[in-house]
């Protein structure tokens, strides 16, 4: 099954929509955020989603089983919706697109962070404020990550901006340069 973020998007702004209008939209966020958790924690459980083997009622079953009792009837109602039109198999893709719509509605800017180390709470907190100053009353959430291969610095993410002054990426710089002969002009 190939993903289909246009279907995923369509879906995700009408079970935004009708969160909105039932005031529901803060339970229905917590819903898919526990979906995408559990596809994130359970690589079994996407592929489960995904797979056109199962059909479509064991499906309904097994996601009552993990989800049921845990989500708002609202999202019930919705996920039986996409089980009566087989579509269950977008659940993954849906539940991003919907926790990206929401924080668009909301305002929330997520900011990424990575780094080769885990920073302390300090340092998270210069850069929110930072990151907050230029923001223009925009909600931030930081979001870090760690990837030793960046062997220092850091690469920030805002929407589509990006910051890397990571020395990984200072090192593949100047071995461009090298490949260039960039430095060999300038000896001589």
């Amino acid at each position: 099954m190939m993903p289909n973020p246009r279907l995923a998007a369509r879906y995700a702004k009408s079970i935004l929509d009708l969160s909105i209008e039932k005031g529901q939209i803060e339970n229905v966020y917590k819903d898919l955020v526990l979906l995408q958790d559990t596809c994130k924690g359970s690589r079994e459980f996407a592929n489960l989603l995904r797979s056109p083997v199962i059909k479509p009622d064991k499906k309904g079953k097994i996601l009552d089983a993990v989800l049921g009792g845990r989500i708002s009837p609202l999202t019930t109602a919705f996920i039986k919706l996409l089980l009566n039109k087989e579509r269950e198999s977008h659940l993954p893709e849906i539940a991003t697109a919907y926790i990206d719509q929401y924080k668009a509605y909301k305002h929330i800017q997520v900011v990424k962070l990575t780094t080769a180390v885990p920073v302390s709470e300090d340092i998270k907190q210069a850069i929110l404020q930072r990151v907050k100053s230029g923001e223009n009353g925009n909600t931030i959430e930081l979001d870090t990550a760690v990837r030793e291969d960046l062997i220092g610095g850091f690469i920030l993410e805002i929407g589509d901006r990006m910051v890397d002054s990571s020395i990984a990426h200072e090192l593949n710089n100047i071995r461009k340069q090298f490949q260039n002969n960039d430095f060999i002009y300038k000896i001589r």
